[in-house]
């Protein structure tokens, strides 16, 4: 999750919304054009994530697929604790979720909702309409970082990570141009999210608060 870079326009709209996603740019064209090239899930990251449980797979989890020029590089370790590796698990399809919603242009798309609740939902939503209103959506590369996660014994649960967006853009929908900016500070962020784990044994995240150009972040 991170707030990307939109047009002056659309910039003063987002500051309302700096708890959720963001992105930096570049004007490499490479082959991130299509908003219709699509494969599913994450570059890296992926096949390192522990198995999910039966419990999981049960809980109807949407499929995500996104444009081929979106990748992530989730550096997050398996725990061993089968909560905590869960929370991760649902953490990273809740990043995916967002730039899905923004690459369909459907600020209620069904994966968004499937994976928030309440404020975070409701601050998704609005976010993802700012690109759908700005004609454009997210590419490049995402990496995460600096995990911490906590479980508590009342079913909810703490996410805390970094981010860093120095390979992530915001494209336009109409010209395919990758914005450029460059790599700063505020290229990194640190996110605090809370969740809770609903009755099919989804970590569903309620709350999200992000700080950018966080000190712990910075490489």
């Amino acid at each position: 999750m991170s707030p990307r870079a939109l047009s002056a326009a659309a910039l003063a709209a987002t500051a309302a919304l700096s708890l959720l996603l963001t992105a930096c740019g570049s004007d490499e064209e490479d082959d991130a054009t299509k908003p219709d090239d699509k494969i599913q899930g994450a570059e890296k990251g992926e096949d390192d994530s522990p198995s999910p449980s039966a419990e999981e797979e049960a809980a109807g989890r949407p499929e995500i697929e996104l444009p081929k020029d979106i990748t992530y590089e989730f550096e997050w370790a398996k725990t061993g604790d089968p909560d905590k590796d869960a929370v991760l698990r649902d953490g990273e399809q809740l990043v995916k979720a967002i730039d899905v919603a923004i690459a369909e242009q459907d600020p209620t798309h069904e994966a968004l909702l499937f994976y928030t609740e309440g404020e975070a939902a409701a601050e998704a939503e609005r976010f993802a309409q700012l690109f759908v209103d700005d004609e454009s959506r997210t590419t490049g590369k995402y990496r995460f970082y600096d995990e911490q996660v906590e479980v508590n014994d009342d079913g909810t649960a703490t996410l805390v990570y970094c981010e860093d967006q120095g390979k992530a853009y915001s494209k336009s929908l109409k010209t395919g141009k990758v914005d450029v900016t460059p790599v700063t500070e505020d290229s990194y962020l640190v996110y605090n999210t809370k969740l809770r784990k609903n009755d099919d044994g989804v970590w569903i995240t309620e709350q999200v608060v992000s700080e950018r150009g966080a000190a712990q972040c910075q490489p």
